[in-house]
C-alpha cells in the first residue's frame, strides 16, 4: 500500500501489519527481516516509513491509573486524545502536550514530544516512569530514568530505532477546570517577542506566532500566547461544566488544494490579517484547552491545503545567545524567498534533559511549514547552513530532507547513540527511510 506521514512527503510503497497483543505481534513479525514501528502517523516526514511497518494503533488498552498519584499505565497505541477524553473529565490532564492531540503514547516517547511548556516542564520523557519495550531480537524489557537508563535514554526520542514500546507508566497533571487563562502580548519586532519571552519565564505556557513575510522594522512581528491552568474562580460562566471536553471536529478538507493556493500574496494577507486581528482581542481572556493546545485540529485532514504534492515541515532550535542574530537571518532568508509559513510558531525551551537524541535545548525553536514546489529544497539548504552556523539543529519528527553531515552537526550524542544501537541491533532489525537517509 501507498503510506505518508502528515506531510504527505514522501509516499512509501509500504506493508502494513497491525497488532491487538504481544502474541499477535511476534506471529507479525515472523518473516520481517526489517521493520520499523508507527503510531498514527503524524511525524511529518519518512521515519515511521519503510517497507515493513508495524501499526500500534490497534494495541491500545489503558491498564491502570492511580487516583491519588496521576500514574497512568497504558498500551503504546493509546492516543493523546484518548487519555484527555477518558481524564480530563476527572481532572487530569497530559503533562506535556504537542500541537495536535491525534499522537500515540508510544509515538510521543520515540519522539520526545516537547509542548507550549517545555521551559517550565520538560519534555514527554520527563513525566514518564517506566516503559516496556520490544528490543530488535525479540527480548522485552522495562527500562527507567533509573532502570535501564542507557536503553530508556536512548528510546526517548530515537524514533523507533530501539525496539518497539509496549507500554508506558506516565504522571499526569492535575487540573481544576479544561479552560486556559490566556494572555497576549502583541510584539512588534523581533527584539520585543524575544524580551517578551525572556520576561515571561514564569508563565506555564508560552507560544508565539509569528510573521515570517514581515520585513524591515516590521521583522519578526509576532503573537504571545501565556497560557496557565484556569481555576473554578476564574470560569465563573463556565462553572456548570468546568471540566467540559472539546467537541468533534466538523470542518474537513475534502480534497487536496490546488498548487496555486498558497502563495506570497495569500500568505502575506493571511499573517496581515491574523496580526491585524489579534492586536484588536482582549489581552485577557479565558479560553477552552482545545483552541489552546490544538487549534488545528478542529479542522480534519488539514494537511490537504497545501496539494497533493505534500509541505516539509522544518523546526529548528537555535541556542538563547546565537537567537536573535540566527533568527533574523533565517527570517530575512525567507521573506527574501518570498516562501513564508502561516503556520510558524516560535518557542522557548529549557534545559535539554539526557535524551541522547533528543531536539529540545535552551534556546529558541521556530516551526515552519513549506509547500512543496520549485525551489523549497534549495530554500531548506540555505537555512539548513544558518542555523548549523548559530549552533543549531533540527527536529527528528519534523525531517524530511535532511542530509547526513547536517544532522551530525547537531547532536552531540549521536556516537553514543550509535554505540547503544549498535549493542542493541547490529542487525539493523530497526530501520525506516529516515534512519538510512541520515546514517542512523
Amino acid at each position: 500500500m501507498k503510506l505518508s506521514n502528515w506531510g504527505n512527503y514522501p509516499v512509501a510503497e509500504s506493508d502494513l501489519r497491525e497488532f491487538r497483543s504481544e502474541q499477535e505481534l511476534e506471529r507479525k513479525l515472523r518473516d520481517l527481516s526489517f521493520w520499523i514501528p508507527r503510531g498514527m502517523g503524524r511525524c511529518y516526514g519518512d521515519s515511521a516509513l519503510a517497507p515493513e511497518v508495524i501499526s500500534t494503533r490497534k494495541f491500545s488498552r489503558m491498564i491502570s491509573f492511580d487516583s491519588q498519584t496521576g500514574l497512568l499505565k497504558c498500551e503504546s497505541g493509546v492516543s493523546l486524545k484518548e487519555i484527555i477524553d477518558a481524564f480530563l473529565p476527572r481532572g487530569w490532564f497530559l503533562p506535556v502536550t504537542p500541537g495536535t492531540k491525534y499522537v500515540s503514547v508510544g509515538g510521543a516517547l520515540a519522539s520526545d514530544i516537547h509542548g507550549k511548556n517545555h521551559h517550565k516542564d520538560g519534555a514527554f520523557s520527563d513525566h514518564v516512569t517506566k516503559i516496556k519495550i520490544r528490543l530488535p531480537d525479540g527480548l522485552v524489557k522495562e527500562c527507567s530514568a533509573d532502570q535501564n537508563a542507557e536503553l530508556f535514554h536512548a528510546t526517548a526520542g530515537g524514533m523507533g530505532l530501539t525496539g518497539l514500546i509496549l507500554e508506558v507508566s506516565l504522571i499526569l497533571k492535575k487540573v481544576s477546570s479544561a479552560y486556559i487563562r490566556q494572555n497576549l502580548i502583541i510584539a512588534k519586532n523581533l527584539n520585543e517577542i524575544l524580551e517578551a519571552f525572556s520576561q515571561s519565564e514564569d508563565a506555564t505556557y508560552s507560544v508565539a506566532w509569528i510573521d515570517c513575510l514581515a520585513k524591515g522594522k516590521n521583522t519578526g512581528r509576532s503573537v504571545l500566547m501565556l497560557g496557565e491552568h484556569a481555576t473554578a474562580d476564574d470560569i465563573e460562566k463556565n462553572a456548570s461544566d468546568p471540566l467540559k471536553l472539546a467537541g468533534e471536529p466538523s470542518l474537513k478538507v475534502p480534497v487536496n488544494a490546488p498548487g496555486f493556493a498558497l502563495n506570497k500574496v495569500s500568505v502575506s494577507l493571511f499573517n496581515k490579517l491574523y496580526y491585524g486581528l489579534h492586536k484588536m482581542k482582549s489581552i485577557e481572556s479565558i479560553v477552552h484547552y482545545d483552541p489552546y493546545f490544538y487549534p488545528l485540529d478542529s479542522i480534519l485532514e488539514w494537511n490537504r491545503i497545501y496539494g497533493k504534492r505534500g509541505f516539509l515541515q522544518y523546526q529548528f532550535v537555535i541556542p538563547v545567545d546565537q537567537g536573535e542574530k540566527g533568527l533574523r537571518r533565517v527570517l530575512d532568508e525567507i521573506a527574501s524567498h518570498g516562501a513564508g509559513s502561516f503556520l510558524a510558531v516560535l518557542k522557548l525551551f529549557g534545559n535539554a534533559n539526557k535524551s541522547l537524541l533528543g531536539f529540545p535545548d535552551r534556546g529558541y525553536t521556530l516551526a515552519l511549514d513549506f509547500p512543496i514546489k520549485t525551489g523549497t529544497f534549495e530554500l531548506l539548504d540555505r537555512l539548513d547552513k544558518i542555523v548549523i552556523d548559530h549552533g543549531g539543529r533540527f527536529y527528528l519528527t519534523k525531517d524530511a530532507r535532511m542530509s547526513k553531515e547536517v544532522f551530525q552537526e547537531g547532536y552531540p550524542q549521536l556516537e553514543k547513540f550509535l554505540e547503544i544501537r549498535e549493542k542493541l541491533d547490529p542487525n539493523r532489525v530497526m530501520r525506516s527511510l529516515q534512519s538510512e537517509r541520515l546514517g542512523l
